[in-house]
């Protein structure tokens, strides 16, 4: 088992955004941290990623909504129960709304218990006259701007499992213990139109799913799919040696698969065809996302459904576009049209997210909602023009109460982002705001 796995990947392949460790891939602190890795249990199980991969087929089809979202990066101070309940709840509350106005099942993915590290443009910052490695997330340094905590240390990839673990355990509990009833997900629902300044314009919204939930209850109906759901969890596959060191093989099939995350994805800045991460995708049989930015080809796009995707496997692969809301009306249409005319089926999810990030000037990094929304607008504006399926959303998300990106009903300025700006990496939609995009997009959903 652990020869086919030493051979599974293809050696000296270039991986982009990989750390500087200390002593290199071959020295002792990475050499004794994989080792570890190795030998720990898995955090998902393959049956479960072939669930998910089976209800990726089934959203590709037009037949569900995928709804992802969670943390740019996560911290391990900030993976506190309080922390991962508030964003499975906006999950939770996002997907109630989006599955009762497109009478379609929501697949529920958290951006979260693996999403510890992040791609960065230059390997270095420099403040002053100090320059130090740049933060690429707590799986490789941290955030505070000294040598010592700048410099990668590979155990913090034992970490990274230690806190996804106990991360999986919560969301397990949450999900499957009583905390996601559907009918305690409309009451938080009920309380944020109650409490929030557009809350009016959803009300009658909100009333439709009361009121279909009540009939419901008065016709007896009380099934077990009202008090728990399905959440998968998903990061990007960026750091390798800590995919290749959770990459197992299954016993049922004998395939290998990478057992830190039921969905991983590849980004934009590590898709090079002849690169180590496509090589790892392609390798294993989890579902597969790969992230397509504004100067994506349909020669792209159909190459990458040839590497990552040769038997056309429902659900395998999905494409998160992640182009700008000036954008996307533009360059999203010859992709769709081009992959559909081939005879592929994947999955087409938006990112409005990545595309639409700005310098306010206060120098935050920062968003605008009504770009989030008009990106998410111009996705499903080309979907409805090639009589295809808007897939889904991938949104980065926080359940709590931050000031990280602009608009949304609370009508946050440049001027409140100092208030509470507390992402370790990019802009987050606060709580309300997903909640006002989930009822936005439903609307969207109703009218498709």
């Amino acid at each position: 088992m652990t020869s086919s796995l030493d051979n599974l990947f293809t050696p000296d392949l270039v991986a982009a955004q990989q750390p500087q460790w200390p002593g290199g891939l071959d020295g002792e602190p990475v050499t004794k941290a994989v080792n570890t890795l190795k030998a720990l249990p898995p955090l998902v199980f393959a049956g479960e990623c072939d669930n998910l991969k089976a209800k990726i087929a089934e959203a590709a089809e037009g037949k569900a909504f995928w709804l992802q979202g969670g943390d740019c990066a996560e911290t391990f101070a900030a993976a506190t129960a309080d922390s991962i309940r508030n964003r499975i709840k906006t999950i939770l509350q996002m997907a109630a709304v989006l599955q009762y106005y497109s009478s379609l099942p929501v697949v529920k993915v958290g951006r979260m218990a693996g999403q510890f590290a992040k791609p960065r443009s230059n390997d270095n910052e420099t403040r002053g006259d100090i320059t130090l490695p740049a933060y690429r997330g707590d799986a490789v340094n941290d955030l505070e701007f000294n040598l010592e905590s700048r410099t990668p240390d590979p155990d913090r990839l034992v970490r990274v499992y230690n806190t996804s673990s106990a991360t999986l355990n919560l969301v397990r509990a949450f999900t499957q213990g009583g905390f996601a009833d559907l009918r305690q997900v409309h009451e938080w629902n009920k309380g944020f139109i109650r409490d929030s300044s557009v809350g009016e314009r959803y009300e009658a919204m909100a009333k439709e799913i009361g009121r279909a939930l009540a009939f419901m209850t008065s016709a007896g109906v009380n099934p077990d799919e009202f008090k728990t759901v399905d959440f998968f969890s998903s990061h990007e596959a960026l750091i390798l040696e800590y995919e290749k060191a959770l990459t197992r093989i299954d016993s049922r099939t004998d395939l290998p698969y990478d057992v830190s995350a039921h969905f991983l994805w590849i980004g934009e800045r590590t898709r090079q065809l002849d690169g180590a991460h496509i090589d790892f995708a392609a390798k294993i049989r989890n579902p597969i996302g790969v992230k397509l930015g504004p100067k994506s080809t349909v020669e792209d796009a159909l190459t990458l459904i040839d590497r990552l995707d040769p038997d056309r496997e429902p659900g395998r692969l999905t494409f998160i576009t992640r182009m700008g809301a000036g954008k996307i009306r533009e360059v999203l249409p010859a992709l769709v049209d081009g992959v559909t005319k081939s005879g592929a089926k994947v999955l087409w999810v938006c990112d409005p997210m990545h595309g639409n990030t700005y310098e306010a000037p206060s120098g935050y990094k920062t968003r605008k909602f009504d770009d989030v929304l008009d990106e998410v607008k111009g996705f499903f504006e080309v979907h409805k023009s090639l009589g295809t399926h808007p897939g889904g959303i991938h949104i980065e998300l926080t359940g709590d109460d931050v000031t990280e990106c602009v608009g949304g009903g609370e009508q946050i300025s440049h001027e409140d982002l100092a208030s509470r700006y507390e992402t370790a990496c990019d802009p987050r939609l606060n709580h309300s705001q997903s909640l006002e995009l989930a009822f936005l997009v439903a609307e969207m959903l109703r009218d498709r």
